[in-house]
């Protein structure tokens, strides 16, 4: 009798390993190590010519539209199970793409070996809770909003200017408007600093390092953002 509750116990503390295993694999980050070879990962997706397979998130979007369920609390369970599936044993049969797809892209080859169930576990969960019809609005909201901002500020976003600096307001770094106005508009020097980068030119920032960006930015991108900074010293 001892025995088979020792063993019971066993086997309990081996069910719970398993489950603290896959609660700590992360999904993103398996799916860009996996899939982002063949799928683009983008939300919304971009689309290329040459495209090996089609954008994740229209994969997802498929899927959970064309599962059998009896209900929707059950599409993405038998989501789930069939990701867990298909990218260990896929066929035309079972794919939902139509024919002019499959035409296009194929059937994906096996990634048996390549990938375990429980990554797939994990990785199909992330799918179906990033890929949603929600999160596509919120993303596409969000793009909106850059499209109609000035050049230089969706720049000045886009390459994380306003984690160290702000329009009319210092930071890490003194504000864009001070920043006009001590360079007199010169929008050749300020684009030469966002290139190289400088360090201790404002002694009130106690020698704050401004980096580099030559490797992040073009020289066009460079002027854009400068003549957006010399801006806004006349708007404060």
């Amino acid at each position: 009798m001892k025995a088979v509750v020792t063993l019971f116990t066993l086997l309990l503390l081996f069910s719970a390993c398993e489950q603290k295993q896959h609660a700590n694999l992360d999904g993103k980050k398996l799916l860009e190590q996996k899939c982002s070879a063949c799928h683009n990962l983008d939300l919304p997706p971009k689309t290329f010519e040459d495209e090996k397979a089609p954008p994740m998130m229209a994969v997802a979007f498929h899927i959970k539209d064309f599962i059998h369920a009896a209900n929707e609390s059950e599409k993405i369970p038998k989501a789930i199970d069939f990701v867990k599936d298909y990218v260990i044993n896929p066929s035309a049969s079972k794919s939902f793409c139509d024919k002019e797809s499959l035409k296009t892209y194929g059937v994906m080859p096996s990634q048996k070996g390549n990938v375990t169930q429980e990554e797939l576990q994990a990785i199909a969960e992330y799918m179906f809770s990033h890929y949603t019809v929600k999160n596509l609005t919120e993303a596409q909201a969000a793009i909106n909003r850059l499209k109609k901002m000035p050049a230089g500020k969706r720049l000045a976003i886009q390459k994380n200017c306003l984690s160290c600096h702000r329009e009319k307001k210092d930071l890490v770094g003194p504000s864009f408007a001070k920043i006009a106005k001590r360079y007199k508009g010169d929008v050749l020097y300020i684009a030469k600093r966002i290139k190289n980068g400088s360090k201790g030119e404002w002694k009130a920032f106690h020698g704050a390092l401004m980096p580099a960006f030559k490797d992040k930015t073009t020289l066009k991108e460079r002027e854009t953002l400068a003549k957006w900074i010399v801006e806004q010293e006349y708007k404060q």
